[in-house]
């Protein structure tokens, strides 16, 4: 199986910031759940932006809107990898 490392800029709103930031919190109200597993240690800064980035890289991935997908994702650059 081959690798692509990709690298993505992503473009989000306040309100799409505010969600994550409730997520991230109404997580750390249950420490046990999967969603920790490798995120041990990460600041809520850096979860919060993971939890928008993912949120938006798999809205595209499940229903893509080209028009939707133009105004988040700024840029976009792929290498492969071994």
């Amino acid at each position: 199986m081959e690798t692509v490392e990709t690298t993505f800029i992503l473009n989000y709103t306040q309100e799409q910031y505010n969600k994550a930031r409730e997520y991230v919190e109404d997580m750390k109200k249950h420490p046990k759940r999967v969603y920790w597993i490798g995120k041990e240690g990460k600041a809520d800064e850096e979860l919060i932006i993971s939890h928008i980035a993912h949120k938006i890289l798999s809205g595209f991935y499940n229903n893509y809107d080209p028009s939707f997908a133009k105004r988040q994702i700024l840029d976009m650059k792929s290498m492969k990898t071994r």
